[in-house]
This record gives C-alpha cells, structure tokens and sequence, in this order.
C-alpha cells in the first residue's frame, strides 16, 4: 500500500508540473520569441525575455497558476474532510452553506454597492466584493454551527439540514437582488457567481496561502480522527479522539478556506466533490492517505479547469465554474448510480 501511495503521489506531482508549464505557456498572447526560447531562457536564467513576455507570465498567468493552486486544495481538503466528518460521498463545502452566504453578501455589494461604498474607507473599496464575500461565509457558518450545537456538543445531521435551509434562504434573496440590478450589475453578478481567477494577482495570493496553509495544516492532519469516527463517533471516543474538538475543527476551517476561495474567485462548485470520490476508488475511505493526496488532485483539476477556461475561447475567458461543473456533474451522477445498485 505505501508503495502504491507514494506511486501516485509522485505521478501526480509531475502531471502537476506538466500543467503549470503547459498553462504557463498557452493563451491568447503570442510570445515575442518562440515559446521554446522563453522557456528555455526563463528556466536557464537568461536575460533574453522581453518586458512584454516577463509582465504576461509573472504578473497575469503565474499569479493565476498559484491561485489556481491555492484554491484548488482548499476546496479539495475541506470537501474531503466534510464528506469523511457526515460520512456521506455526497457532502461538499456547499453542503452547509458556505458558499452560498458568499454569494449573498457578494451580490449586496455589487448590486448595493453605491449606497455601501460612502460608509466604508475609501482603502478598502478595490477590495470591497471580497471582503463582503467573506464575511457572508464566515457569519452563515457561524449561524449553521449555533443552529446545530447544544451544551458543546454538534449534532451532524441538524447541521445538514441548517445548511440546505440557509442555502435555500440566501439563494432567494440573491435572486432577488438579481431581479434588482440593472444590466451592467446583473453581468459583474453572473460572471462573478460562475467564478474566475481573472484578478488574481500577488497580494490576494498572499493573503489566500496565508488562509489556505493554515486551514491545510489543522485539516490534513485529521486523518487517523476521520478513520475512527467512521466507524462511529462513540467508538472513535474509546480510541482517544476527540470527536467534538474534531468536528468543530472541520467546519471552522473548511469554511474560511472556502469563504476566502469564494471571496477572490466567486462560486467554483463541485471540486470538493470529484476530488475525494476519485481518490476513494483508488484508497478506499483511508483518509491518512487521500488527505495530502487531495492537495495534489485540487491543484490538478483547478489547475486544468483554468487553462481550459482560457483557452477555449480566446481571446475571450470562459468562467471556471462552468468547466468544474462540467467536470463534477457527471461523477455526481455516478456516485448517484452507484448508491441507487446498493439500495
């Protein structure tokens, strides 16, 4: 089994790789040299790249790469972690909410935003969209974590359902702001609500490793405490672990790493689904194992779905969040035919 993991975990890092520099490389910008020569002369150390060619592939397609990145294994570990902590290959990070309550507070920003603005410092403005985005993940989290929790202790399923109903009521008050808006606000809503890395630049990249790093350090970690409480969280008390401090644990960090996803890169749906169902035909539940694993395939897939978005139809950009749809549904679908045979 450790042979087989470390396999796959070094395959996967070069297939990684293999994507950055194909994503690094291709676009709607054409090089000034070939891009053979300015691959070679950005990994030989040369001075031979044009200004032109050093702005597009260090302050627009590298940024992008990181965050593509950075995203890509947050949402993987948190999707992972929530479907190991309801014991459901259903769950994803959307499950209790927290995507959707940035979506609100994104979409009061955006449709509000005039009458927002005159009471915000005038620094913060630039970043306005994020920062609302973020504070709507991290107060509907707060909200479903009260709704479910009583004397200390998480009741899963209460938090289930307080997820599906906050969802529920955030998506009708973000169709209505956008019955509300006027043109020019109803295509920043739908283009920010389909995702994109379109404004990823360094100082956002910053401050999403500074999130995402430390969500992945207490999350992957978690991995013996996923295996023994899927045998039940009273067994997995008799085994020393501390099932309370775990679950709360999950749902802190996941929601901030996928508030702060969805604050800088707007809706990016199904990764955290497709990530652990793949890894789990390969491993089984063994969650020490498709924990750090689920940082390389996030990356992979967020990765991939971003290139493809730019390339597809250039010099035009394609929302992510279609393609990672495009890419999730039909695993939804087969985790649903796969459950309806063991029915």
């Amino acid at each position: 089994m450790q042979k087989k993991v470390q396999l796959y975990r070094l395959l996967l890092i070069l297939l990684l790789i293999t994507l950055v520099v194909i994503s690094l490389f291709v676009g709607a910008y054409n090089f000034e040299n070939s891009v053979l020569n300015t691959f070679l002369n950005l990994f030989t150390g040369s001075e031979g790249i044009s200004a032109s060619d050093h702005f597009v592939l260090f302050q627009l397609r590298m940024p992008r790469i990181i965050m593509a990145i950075l995203i890509g294994s947050a949402l993987a570990v948190a999707g992972t972690c929530l479907q190991g902590m309801f014991k459901n290959p259903l769950a994803s990070p959307d499950l209790i909410g927290i995507t959707s309550g940035a979506v609100l507070f994104a979409a009061v920003t955006i449709v509000l935003g005039a009458s927002i603005r005159p009471f915000i410092p005038e620094a913060l403005h630039y970043s306005l969209i994020s920062i609302m985005a973020f504070v709507g993940a991290i107060l509907t989290m707060s909200f479903v974590y009260k709704m479910s929790t009583t004397n200390g202790r998480t009741n899963v399923v209460i938090l289930l359902l307080s997820g599906v109903a906050i969802t529920a009521l955030t998506g009708a008050a973000t169709g209505m702001l956008t019955y509300l808006s006027t043109d020019e606000e109803l295509r920043n809503l739908t283009f920010w609500t389909l995702g994109s890395l379109a404004g990823a630049n360094w100082t956002k990249n910053l401050v999403l490793a500074i999130v995402v790093i430390t969500g992945l350090l207490f999350l992957v970690g978690k991995g013996k405490a996923l295996n023994a409480m899927m045998l039940g969280e009273r067994d997995a008390q008799h085994l020393g672990i501390d099932v309370e401090k775990t679950k709360k644990q999950i749902v802190i960090f996941s929601a901030l790493m996928v508030g702060t996803a969805v604050s800088f890169a707007g809706t990016i749906g199904f990764v955290g689904l497709i990530v652990p169902y793949i890894l789990r035909l390969l491993f089984k539940s063994n969650y020490t194992v498709i924990l750090p694993l689920s940082i390389i395939l996030g990356s992979i897939i967020m990765v991939l779905a971003d290139t493809i978005s730019r390339v597809i139809v250039q010099p035009a950009e394609l929302p992510i969040g279609i393609l990672t749809a495009i890419m999730g549904a039909p695993v939804f679908i087969a985790i649903l035919i796969r459950f309806k045979k063991t029915l």
